[in-house]
């Protein structure tokens, strides 16, 4: 739910907000419009941003491009605030947003159960390998018999979680119903929320060395970069089926290809890859046991117009100088 607040600008106070996609949900567009002067892209491209925006007071930033000190050089200095369209920030310089003191939205919580969903659906179809029965379906191979196309089952399972935060609680939450027998987690901190699901904050290997699933739904950063590497797998059971919610660089995709191709892990589910879109001839597309998704996690009508406002109020109240309702740092 979204806080829509009445908020006011001095002396009649007019801004100009550039939305850098036209293919923004026109619900934040309009809460935009009622108070500003607002230009949408036409082409989205990065030429056409770096074009209009110079002179704006805003900048709705609704795409995952690099947004840096050159872009805000090009607004110019009457710029007041920007807020992006998602709760990663990874493509953002946000040291160079906190040397200018220069306001940062983003849009986390919002999309905490789409996203969430994603991540169950996603450890349901790669444990029960939905895409490698298709696959036979589509060759004529379907079998009758007992043990065909076996696979993993979340009941009595250990799941991992990488990053318990409010995506992560959220799948623990959703987990419950299916009697997972015990919930492990890993990050800097032990976290109060996952007290209630009796979770166990434990080493990130002891994590990966116990779970049937692994959930990563952790941010980007130097530190994570290319965390599930080739050791990592060596260290996870035969059987356990890897998820990959938050970004793709987190995973080197080269391993992961290596563990599935000689089943060093069940299988893997991802809706974040690197690079994205994932080129048609990859090979991990060649394997049957890697799930994949297009990127799809607050892909729901709901949540993306949510995001859609949460952006459009964050701007709105960095221009009345305002706390913006999130503020990334």
């Amino acid at each position: 739910m979204v806080t829509i607040k009445d908020v006011k600008f001095k002396d009649n106070f007019r801004p100009k907000v550039f939305v850098t996609h036209n293919d923004t949900p026109i619900v934040g567009i309009n809460l935009l419009r009622e108070k500003c002067d607002v230009i949408v892209s036409e082409t989205n491209s990065s030429q056409e941003t770096l074009d209009k925006i110079k002179g704006v007071d805003g900048i709705y930033w609704v795409s995952h491009e690099k947004l840096d000190g050159k872009i805000l050089d090009a607004a110019g200095p009457q710029l007041k605030v920007v807020s992006t369209m998602s709760v990663g920030i990874d493509y953002v310089d946000v040291e160079e947003f906190k040397r200018r003191n220069l306001p940062l939205g983003y849009t986390p919580a919002v999309l905490n159960d789409a996203v969430a969903d994603i991540g169950v659906g996603l450890m349901l179809a790669a444990s029960r390998r939905f895409h490698e029965s298709r696959l036979k379906i589509d060759s004529s191979q379907w079998e009758r018999r007992p043990q065909w196309l076996l696979g993993q089952e979340i009941r009595n399972s250990i799941v991992g979680i990488v990053g318990f935060g409010g995506i992560g609680e959220t799948i623990a939450k959703r987990l419950t119903g299916f009697d997972v027998a015990k919930f492990l987690y890993c990050g800097h901190n032990k976290k109060k929320s996952a007290e209630k699901y009796n979770a166990k904050f434990v080493p990130f290997m002891e994590l990966v060395a116990e779970s049937d699933f692994i959930i990563i739904i952790c941010p980007l950063t130097d530190e994570t970069r290319k965390l599930f590497n080739s050791e990592v797998f060596s260290k996870m059971k035969k059987t356990s089926v890897l998820i990959n919610i938050a970004r793709g660089d987190i995973v080197d995709q080269d391993a992961l290809y290596e563990a599935l191709k000689n089943n060093q892990i069940f299988a893997a589910g991802v809706d974040v890859t690197s690079p994205e879109p994932l080129p048609a001839d990859h090979k991990l597309l060649t394997l049957p046991n890697f799930y994949i998704t297009a990127h799809l996690g607050s892909a729901t009508v709901k949540t993306r117009n949510d995001m859609s406002l949460l952006g459009a109020m964050n701007i709105l109240c960095g221009l009345a100088g305002e706390p913006l309702n999130e503020a990334a740092y």
